[in-house]
């Protein structure tokens, strides 16, 4: 069995001589890139990094067309204006995970093949209305399921002579909708093992799923950008409707918002912002004491391109306010009410050459629950803290733009409240350390 340093050297002699072998500059054509007839860096730093142009196709509801459609000729039917091919792309994944110390019980030095296999129908409905649909394979479950989801409608109007571009957006996730990188959905590092261990929680803003968000946005001057959406249940795997049998499940509706403001000036771009949500909700059921969570979130996003590429840093804070009045009530938490909270950093490089260079830092703490963080191996926490934090190192490699091979080390300090034997068996937080490497083709 190779070791960590071992399994780096060589992961990083294959990248290596894939760099070699692949320095052409030419551009990949997923669904996107055909409707517009635009190569993919008009949108992207690299995949899935928007830039200022791809932020505002996202915006104005993925509509944009640079060929030639199917359209009505006669003015007394309804307007009709298709693509002329369905709008499809494919997403492929496979990946390798080496932990520093064995899980027990479970093999080291995994190859997921695939770890994603994805079907997308990604562009214009009409020439107000597309769609960003994602339904993949997943191995762990050996099931084909809805994943990412975004359909929206966008327009223009004018205030004062100042363009207010305004649209609804209709979701599976918060954050979704969004198109900054500092939010849970779009966040660095973009890819992750999915085998190796991980902190024991996550915020609500982070984690919530099986849900349906709908909501309105506007974006004033290209300056202001505001929403407001709403979040329900929407059971997938589950009964339907919800029942006493149900587990998660909204109380009415989650309200969520999101304001942020962005500048450019010259070759550097600025953006700062605000998001958050308040969901209420039943562990068990759909009737008795409800969970109350507060997200409040702050974000902010900077950009310098430069002749040999640019420079993207990011900053996402999200601090969570628990009530757990249905947890505590049975049993299952030791406070009334807690906060977790969630800070993630990061800063890379993306040379135009064609490959990327980026370091994270991340950080979760809260306050101590030794009934909702209990001992358990490699999972559970010793002394009831879910404090973890680390670093992200990534190497990417995108020889074009539809193909990505990346190279990521996954550092812990502290994992799920401490350093060392964290979860009552002898594990340390370096036991979990983790060398991924990930190939991503998207056509």
């Amino acid at each position: 069995m190779f070791s960590n340093i071992q399994n780096l050297k060589v992961v990083s002699a294959f990248i290596g001589i894939l760099l070699m072998l692949f320095s052409s500059t030419a551009l990949s054509i997923p669904s996107f890139s055909r409707q517009t007839n635009m190569p993919c860096s008009s949108c992207h730093y690299k995949f899935p990094e928007l830039n200022p142009f791809g932020r505002l196709f996202k915006l104005n509801g993925y509509t944009m067309t640079g060929i030639a459609t199917i359209k009505t000729t006669d003015e007394n039917k309804s307007d009709l204006q298709l693509l002329k091919s369905l709008p499809l792309s494919v997403n492929f994944q496979t990946s390798y995970t080496s932990v520093a110390s064995n899980v027990p019980d479970n093999q080291n030095n995994v190859i997921e093949f695939p770890q994603e296999l994805g079907i997308y129908f990604a562009g214009a409905i009409t020439p107000h209305i597309g769609a960003f649909i994602q339904i993949s394979y997943d191995d762990q479950e050996g099931t084909i399921g809805l994943d990412m989801t975004d359909i929206r409608y966008a327009n223009h109007t004018s205030i004062n002579d100042k363009d207010l571009l305004y649209g609804v957006s209709l979701n599976n996730a918060p954050t979704m909708q969004d198109v900054w990188s500092t939010v849970p959905m779009w966040s660095y590092p973009f890819v992750s093992s999915g085998v190796a261990p991980t902190p024991m929680v996550s915020t609500m803003l982070e984690s919530m799923m099986n849900v349906m968000g709908f909501g309105t946005y506007a974006m004033y001057n290209n300056l202001i950008y505001a929403e407001v959406s709403a979040y329900r249940s929407v059971a997938q795997g589950g009964p339907v409707p919800p029942n006493a049998s149900s587990s998660n499940t909204i109380s009415s509706v989650a309200p969520y918002w999101r304001l942020a403001l962005q500048h450019q000036w010259g070759n550097q771009y600025v953006e700062v912002g605000t998001y958050g949500m308040a969901p209420q909700i039943y562990p068990v059921g759909i009737t008795g004491e409800k969970d109350k969570y507060t997200d409040l979130a702050f974000d902010a996003q900077y950009e310098n391109s430069f002749n040999s590429g640019s420079l993207i840093a990011h900053v996402n804070y999200i601090y969570e306010k628990q009530k757990l009045d249905a947890t505590y009530e049975s049993g299952g938490s030791a406070n009334a009410s807690n906060t977790l909270n969630s800070l993630k950093v990061d800063a890379g490089y993306n040379f135009n050459t064609g490959y990327s260079i980026t370091v994270g830092y991340f950080n979760i703490n809260g306050d101590n629950d030794n009934k909702l963080y209990v001992p358990a191996q490699v999972e559970g926490s010793t002394n009831g803290s879910p404090n973890s934090n680390g670093f992200t190192l990534q190497a990417t490699v995108y020889p074009y733009f539809n193909t990505q091979f990346a190279l990521q080390y996954v550092v812990y300090n502290k994992f799920n409240g401490s350093s060392d034997d964290y979860d009552g068996n002898g594990r340390n937080a370096s036991d979990n350390n983790t060398l991924y490497a990930n190939v991503w083709l998207m056509f």
